[in-house]
């Protein structure tokens, strides 16, 4: 029996699709998966017994990857779960912007008590009038499950798209509308496009990717889209670009002490995914993919070990090994199987960084002295017997 701890309340939908082989612990020192969403997990002491973490979402800032990588804790997350519903967002977000809907809004609550709101409006909207995004060209940077989709939806909305994403996978490039213009540079996207949507993770390469001299290079007037990470903006850089009139507005739905009080920010709440669909997904797909993991022993949507998957396992015995990316480790471990006179029916081997995993379909159970044996090699974190 699999015992499951949730750091933050899960989806129904998603809790749902346990079998009777699990049950909700409100111990984390007992768990074998802990559940999560935006609970900081840094600090928490780690029991031996946690196999999985899950995190209901795709950020995993607050998730400690490398200490459960050493642990032998494999970290899921959910991309592209949520994906429509921050895709949504954007494109209220760039609405809001060009429009300025907000400052209309906010000036209707301020004279609703004066009498005669009907005149007043009449009167006064000229100065919130905005222009449309038809015809605009749009600069998206990262075209993954959420980039991707965005820069689709605004091609139908008549919209001039530019895409960057270097990284970009083979599936995503497919699913591209064939009119969007790729571009090789961040750059490129800064001097042509009059609105720009940031779509990429929290890297080193990424981190205060919007600078001075980022914004210097944009077009003046332009709109600046954040529904990714806060911190891929220099507060300051941006303070500067809105007051010399060269970023119009900036929509982010991860607002600070400082960009909160700016002026000519749109600050949302980090309503992105907040929808019953993106809850909802996020946590079926969290679910099915830890019971995968410890049914089957196949990762997939891991951030600090590789994905491997064989389906489920129709020989006698299947193990799996999470180690260090050694060479020479994996030899020793089919010599160690050989020795015991255990056939290797299948394997999986696959790495990530300093991190890797082995999958084993034997003709034969394993006995325990091969396991020990196993075990005992260095860079060997964690052994588990699947069947």
């Amino acid at each position: 029996m699999a015992k499951v701890h949730y750091l933050n309340p899960i989806s129904p939908k998603g809790t749902a699709l346990w079998t009777e082989d699990y049950e909700k612990t409100e111990d984390l020192s007992l768990a074998d998966v802990v559940m999560v969403r935006s609970a900081k997990m840094h600090d928490l002491t780690l029991p031996e017994s946690l196999l999985a973490v899950a995190r209901a979402g795709a950020g995993v800032n607050n998730i400690p990857l490398q200490k459960c990588a050493e642990q032998g804790i494999v970290v899921f997350n959910t991309p592209g779960a949520n994906a429509n519903g921050v895709v949504e967002m954007s494109i209220c977000g760039m609405l809001l912007a060009c429009r300025d809907v907000v400052g209309g809004i906010n000036w209707v609550q301020s004279i609703k008590e004066d009498g005669d709101i009907a005149a007043k409006v009449e009167k006064g909207k000229s100065k919130f009038a905005g222009y449309e995004i038809r015809g605009k060209r749009l600069g998206v940077i990262g075209l993954g499950a959420i980039g991707g989709p965005l820069a689709n939806a605004a091609r139908k909305l008549g919209m001039e798209v530019y895409g960057c994403d270097p990284y970009i996978s083979i599936d995503a490039a497919w699913h591209l509308d064939s009119h969007i213009v790729r571009v090789k540079t961040r750059e490129e996207i800064y001097e042509n496009c009059d609105i720009i949507s940031l779509h990429v993770p929290l890297l080193e390469d990424t981190k205060g990717m919007i600078n001075e001299e980022a914004i210097a290079k944009m077009r003046d007037g332009v709109v600046l889209l954040n529904f990714a990470r806060d911190l891929l903006v220099d507060d300051d850089a941006l303070e500067k670009g809105l007051a010399s009139g060269k970023i119009r507005r900036y929509v982010t739905d991860f607002p600070n002490d400082k960009t909160a009080s700016m002026v000519g920010v749109i600050a949302i709440p980090h309503l992105g995914a907040s929808t019953e669909e993106s809850e909802d997904n996020c946590a079926k797909m969290a679910v099915k993919q830890v019971m995968n993991y410890l049914e089957n022993g196949n990762i997939v949507n891991s951030v600090n070990y590789p994905n491997c998957d064989m389906g489920i396992c129709t020989k006698a015995g299947r193990i799996t090994i999470l180690h260090k990316n050694i060479p020479n480790t994996l030899s020793q471990f089919t010599t160690v199987l050989a020795g015991a006179g255990i056939n290797i029916s299948d394997m999986l081997n696959r790495s990530r960084g300093e991190y890797a995993y082995t999958m084993f379909d034997l003709d034969h159970p394993v006995p325990p002295s091969a396991l020990q044996q196993i075990a005992q090699i260095p860079g060997v974190l964690r052994i588990r017997i699947i069947r």
